[in-house]
């Protein structure tokens, strides 16, 4: 690494990449487990393409299913970063700033995943054209779809500038300069609950579809994703500790694990706070949930998704609450693999497949994605993957060479 403060924005580059793709035999088998899948979903984008969405299992009556289901998590996962920001920063905690930029790398990585699917549901990136401003009918500020485009493009922005900002400098051995990239940190800090905020007021805000019409949707949005984000943050660090010489501290791990729990707790009651409103008093705008519980009419294809969501949610909980002090990978891995489907689960099909059932007309169908869905998935999921990875190993190496910088001249 080069210690020429005159170095060029070329050579970090071209480090970064050397850095984030060289590796070992099981590095090269994980690359190229993301390339097949990556290769798989861009086919079936291609099926997709030809044939428009009468390729997946949507319908006029559950007009939203695999794609949007997940990019409604992985918001979650995104905004999850400020997990880390708002202690680091505001409160001042080493032990979290060591990190941030780990967890502003796994949002990139989400915030990527999030646009992809968009695009995956709109049909064709083609369709895209209609969003830009000046182009398009971008139909700001009324929309409330607008502001999400508005809100995922300012966060992905802030999460990707400031951290390239921080490692640029770090490269030339130079600390950054607080003035030119803090206060970008703090409006990232209330850009990341509008993230999510304004993703629970496109489903909140119709009254036609009383499941998702609801005040507790927004704030439940949060406590899930501050549950389920620092969970994947927690297993990418496992990763890095267990797989490469970066040093973790193992109280990071327990600082994650207390912000996992208060959250997953909040979270668990709230889920139950709804279920109680749904059937204490049962009315007819209760269906959706009892298509969802219970099932509706014959249909039940979401009940042992839901209650396996729920299972997973109480025992990752448990699990960590009552985790041991000693460190345990194993443990911790179960614990946040756990709780991450779990929340997975309960805010993908479980929110939004109800809340098209049963339809205005009174209609109760079932949705099965098709194959075409489930490869185009895989492979927006794989992306966001390898985006994940190609950030964070230049980090860690950028991290690695300031330290020993650091040491030389102190």
């Amino acid at each position: 690494m080069t210690t020429n403060p005159h170095t060029g924005f070329i050579a970090f580059v071209s480090d970064c990449a050397r850095w984030a793709l060289s590796g070992g035999t099981g590095f090269k088998i994980y690359l190229a487990a993301l390339f097949s899948l990556m290769g798989a979903g861009a086919f079936a984008y291609s099926q997709q393409f030809q044939t428009g969405l009468i390729a997946t299992g949507m319908s006029n009556i559950v007009s939203w299913g695999l794609y949007i289901s997940n990019f409604t998590f992985f918001v979650g996962v995104a905004a999850a970063a400020v997990m880390l920001i708002l202690p680091a920063y505001i409160l001042k905690d080493k032990d979290l700033h060591k990190v941030v930029i780990i967890g502003e790398g796994v949002a990139v990585g989400a915030l990527i995943m999030c646009l992809m699917f968009i695009t995956a549901d709109m049909g064709g990136p083609l369709k895209v054209w209609h969003m830009i401003p000046g182009i398009g009918l971008f139909n700001w500020p009324s929309s409330i779809l607008t502001w999400d485009m508005i809100v995922l493009n300012g966060y992905l922005a802030l999460n990707a500038i400031v951290p390239l900002y921080i490692l640029y400098c770090n490269y030339h051995n130079r600390p950054p300069v607080d003035w030119k990239y803090r206060p970008f940190v703090f409006l990232s800090i209330f850009w990341a609950v509008s993230i999510h905020m304004v993703t629970a007021f496109l489903y909140e805000g119709l009254p036609a579809r009383p499941f998702w019409n609801n005040p507790l949707l927004g704030p439940r949005f949060l406590a899930s994703a501050f549950a389920a984000g620092p969970a994947v943050i927690m297993l990418v660090l496992i990763a890095i500790k267990q797989n490469t010489d970066h040093v973790v501290d193992t109280k990071i791990f327990s600082k994650l694990q207390r912000i996992i729990v208060v959250s997953a707790v909040i979270n668990l009651v709230m889920l139950f706070s709804e279920v109680f409103k749904e059937f204490y008093a049962f009315t007819h705008h209760s269906l959706s949930a009892q298509y969802l519980f219970f099932g509706l009419d014959g249909h039940s294809s979401l009940v042992p998704w839901i209650w396996t969501a729920i299972s997973l949610n109480i025992l990752g909980t448990l699990l960590f609450a009552f985790a041991p002090s000693k460190w345990s990978p194993r443990y911790l891995m179960v614990a946040a693999i756990s709780l991450f489907s779990g929340i997975w689960i309960e805010k993908g099909f479980g929110l939004i497949i109800p809340g098209f059932v049963p339809s205005p007309m009174g209609e109760v169908v079932d949705y099965v994605p098709s194959s075409v869905e489930i490869l185009i998935t895989l492979g927006v999921l794989a992306t966001g993957a390898f985006v994940v990875t190609m950030l964070i190993r230049p980090a860690l190496a950028i991290d690695k060479q300031y330290k020993k910088y650091q040491e030389t001249v102190g």
